[in-house]
C-alpha cells in the first residue's frame, strides 16, 4: 500500500496497480479454464514463497483463493483481500472462515486451527491451476464437506505424476504433516518447471546476504 486518504464518507487506499487483475479472470479466459503446469508450477512457486514470508511475520491469511490473487504486468502475483487473516504469534484460532471449497479438514470440523490452513489452500490452489477447478467441488455443502474431511479426489489423466505428488503433500489431513513452506521450491515439480525463477531468487537472496 503506497497511502491513503480520506472525506466524511470513504477511506482510499492507494495499492499497487496489477493491471492484469484478479487471477481467477486470467483461470476463466484459458482453454478449459485451466493453466500448463510450467505457468501453474511458477504460480505455486510465487505464491509458497509469499505465504512464507506473511508467516514469518505471524500473519495467517485463511482465505487464500483465485479471486484474492492479483496479477502484475510479468505475471508477478500479489496476495490481496486480508480481511480473513490473522496476526497470531502464539495462539491456535477457532473461528471458521475463508470459501468452502478451500477450507481444510480441521475447520470443517470445528478443530483449532493455524497456519497450515494456508498450505491446505495452497494445494487446493496448485489442483485447480492444472485441472480447471477445485478438488472437493460437490453438489451442495453437505457433499463437500464430506469429501474434504475424507480427503476424497481425483486426478484426471493429463495431471503429472509430480504434480499430483506435490499436490498429495499438501492436502493432507493432518495439518502438521503437510508439506513445508520451505520445501516446496525444493519439490521436483517446481524444479523442473521454474529454474529461471529459482536462479532469479537465489540470486535476489545471495545479493541480499552481502549487504
Amino acid at each position: 500500500m503506497y497511502g491513503y486518504f480520506y472525506d466524511q464518507n470513504r477511506v482510499y487506499l492507494i495499492l499497487e496497480y496489477a493491471i492484469k487483475g484478479e487471477l481467477y479472470k486470467e483461470l476463466q479466459r484459458q482453454e478449459n479454464q485451466r493453466f500448463d503446469e510450467k505457468r501453474a508450477a511458477g504460480y505455486v512457486l510465487q505464491l509458497s514463497r509469499a505465504l512464507d514470508y506473511c508467516h514469518k511475520k505471524n500473519v495467517i491469511h485463511r482465505d487464500i483463493k483465485p479471486e484474492n490473487l492479483l496479477v502484475g504486468e510479468n505475471n508477478q502475483l500479489k496476495i490481496a483481500d486480508f480481511g480473513w487473516s490473522v496476526h497470531a504469534p502464539n495462539a491456535r484460532r477457532q473461528t471458521l472462515c475463508g470459501t468452502l471449497d478451500y477450507l481444510p479438514p480441521e475447520m470443517v470440523e470445528g478443530k483449532e486451527h493455524d497456519s497450515n490452513v494456508d498450505l491446505w489452500s495452497l494445494g487446493v490452489l496448485a489442483y485447480e491451476f492444472i485441472v480447471g477447478s477445485p478438488p472437493f467441488e460437490a453438489q451442495g455443502h453437505t457433499e463437500t464437506y464430506r469429501r474434504i474431511t475424507r480427503v476424497q479426489m481425483t486426478f484426471p489423466d493429463h495431471v503429472s505424476p509430480e504434480a499430483r505428488d506435490l499436490i498429495s503433500k499438501l492436502l493432507v489431513k493432518e495439518a502438521g504433516d503437510r508439506l513445508k513452506l520451505s520445501e516446496v521450491p525444493k519439490h521436483p515439480w517446481i524444479v523442473r518447471h521454474c529454474q529461471e525463477e529459482l536462479a532469479h531468487y537465489a540470486q535476489i537472496e545471495s545479493q541480499a546476504s552481502k549487504q
